[in-house]
C-alpha cells in the first residue's frame, strides 16, 4: 500500500490522552482470553516471544537514514503507541532526537507482522524528529488492539532502533540484554513505580502507570488488570528511555471504579511490578 509522507505536522487527531480520547468499544473486551504471561527468550541478535514469530529484524543490506555513531549526548528514545487519537488506526510515534530517518526498514518490519502502514508523517521541532505512523491490521483493515501484537510492534521498533543506532541501547532497558551498549543507569523498580487511578467519567476511570521498562510489559499489565475483572477500553503506552508510562481507560461492568476497587487494582499492579522477576525470566 502506498504510504503518504508528509514533510511536517503531526495530524491534528493526535491529542494527549487526557483530552477527551475517542473510546473504542470492545478494546481488549475485558473478557479477552489472554494467553499465559509471555516468556521472552534471548536468541542471537534477536528479540523473541515464546509461541510467537520471531520479531523481524531489518535486512543487513537495508539502510535507514541517520547516524548510528555514539556521541556524548545521546537523546532519549521514545516510542508512543496511541489507541485513543484515531478511531480507525493505531498511532505510533517514534523519536530519537534528530537522528532518525524515514524508517522505511522499520515500516517493512511492521508489514512482516501482518500490518499496514496507511499513513506516515515526519515533523522536526525543537525536541527532535517525530516519525508518526497510522497502523492497521492487514487482514481486517482495523486498528490494532491485541496486547500481544501491540507488544510485538513496540519490540520491533526498539529492536530496529538499536540495530541502526547502537548508541540508543545505552538509553533503553532492552539494551541490557540485547544492545551494544549497556544502559547508562540501573532503574530501581520500587522507586520508579507509580500507580494512580482517577475518576475520568461516570462510566470509566483513568489508570496511570509508570514503571521500569521491560519486554512483555504491555501484555503483563493488561493481564493483571483483567485478572481482577476490570475491563480495558483503550489507552496509550509510552516507552521513554528506561521508563514505561501507560494510561488505560478502565471500567468495571460499564461503570467507573469505586474507591475500594481502585485500591485493589493499584495494589495488584504494584505487587506484580515490584516482585522479583527471576521466576518470570523477563529477559
Amino acid at each position: 500500500m502506498a504510504v503518504a509522507m508528509v514533510s511536517c505536522g503531526i495530524p491534528t487527531s493526535l491529542k494527549p490522552i487526557e483530552k477527551q480520547p475517542i473510546s473504542t468499544p470492545g478494546f481488549f473486551n475485558g473478557s479477552l482470553a489472554l494467553n499465559p504471561v509471555q516468556k521472552l527468550h534471548i536468541t542471537p541478535k534477536r528479540l523473541a516471544l515464546s509461541g510467537s514469530t520471531i520479531i523481524p529484524k531489518a535486512s543487513v543490506t537495508a539502510v535507514e537514514d541517520g547516524s548510528s555513531q555514539e556521541t556524548a549526548a545521546v537523546p532519549t528514545p521514545k516510542v508512543v503507541i496511541d489507541l485513543d487519537s484515531d478511531p480507525e488506526a493505531t498511532i505510533v510515534e517514534v523519536t530519537f532526537g534528530d537522528r532518525l530517518g524515514a524508517l522505511l526498514d522499520t515500516m517493512n518490519a511492521l508489514k512482516n507482522l501482518g500490518l499496514n502502514v496507511v499513513k506516515a508523517n515526519v515533523c522536526l521541532d525543537s525536541s527532535g524528529k517525530h516519525n508518526t505512523f497510522a497502523i492497521t491490521k492487514a487482514s481486517t483493515g482495523r486498528k490494532v488492539d491485541d496486547p500481544e501484537l501491540l507488544e510485538a510492534i513496540r519490540l520491533t521498533i526498539i529492536n530496529n532502533m538499536m540495530e541502526y543506532h547502537p548508541e540508543s541501547s545505552s538509553r533503553l532497558a532492552m539494551g541490557e540484554a540485547f544492545g551494544v551498549f549497556q544502559p547508562y543507569q540501573k532503574i530501581d523498580v520500587d522507586i520508579a513505580t507509580h500507580i494512580r487511578v482517577y475518576d475520568d467519567a461516570p462510566e470509566r476511570s483513568l489508570l496511570c502507570v509508570e514503571t521500569a521498562d521491560r519486554p512483555g510489559l504491555i501484555v503483563d499489565l493488561v493481564k493483571t488488570i483483567t485478572d481482577i475483572n476490570v475491563d480495558v477500553e483503550s489507552g496509550e503506552f509510552d516507552t521513554e528511555g528506561l521508563l514505561a508510562k501507560a494510561k488505560f481507560h478502565v471500567n468495571y461492568k460499564g461503570k467507573a471504579l469505586i474507591k475500594p476497587l481502585q485500591q485493589v487494582l493499584a495494589n495488584s499492579l504494584r505487587y506484580f511490578l515490584r516482585r522479583p522477576t527471576t521466576e518470570d525470566a523477563s529477559f
